[in-house]
């Protein structure tokens, strides 16, 4: 496995992400991750780099301010070479342990009922999922949501 560091983000981050999901998703997907998540959500965001690839990966993550026991994972991803390496489940653990010592005791995250890879993961991690749930971001915007006991 390649050498990787991984750090808390910055808003400085947002371009290099933003240039890289439509490419690491191989369709487009950037119009789900706005600049204001790194704005404001930095702190509890991640990114990962090798010294080759920056970002290697990311996850960008919040303590929701709404729901004092959530934590939500908005958006998460691994450079195409680095999947299967346990760098996403890396940057989910230590998410998740800033959660965790914020008090938190649930986690949440959503994906598209297409995305098998995404469902198959948040399994694996310990996630339960919904049913495809109808509209969930309007219409025509299925969603299959994930909660986790922290």
């Amino acid at each position: 496995m390649t050498a990787h560091t991984i750090r808390a983000a910055r808003p400085a981050d947002f371009d290099s992400i933003i240039a890289v999901v439509d490419d690491w998703w191989g369709r487009a997907v950037s119009s789900s991750l706005q600049r204001l998540f790194l704005d404001h959500f930095h702190e509890t965001s991640l990114v990962a780099e090798t010294p080759t690839l920056r970002p290697a990966g990311f996850l960008i993550g919040f303590l929701s301010p709404s729901d004092l026991d959530c934590a939500y994972i908005h958006f998460a991803g691994v450079h195409p070479d680095l999947r299967r390496t346990g760098l996403a489940g890396e940057l989910y653990d230590r998410f998740l342990t800033v959660a965790t010592e914020a008090g938190r005791t649930t986690a949440k995250a959503i994906t598209s009922p297409v995305n098998g890879a995404s469902i198959a993961f948040h399994r694996a991690l310990g996630f339960t999922e919904s049913e495809p749930i109808t509209d969930y971001d309007g219409p025509g915007l299925d969603r299959v949501v994930f909660h986790k006991r922290l």
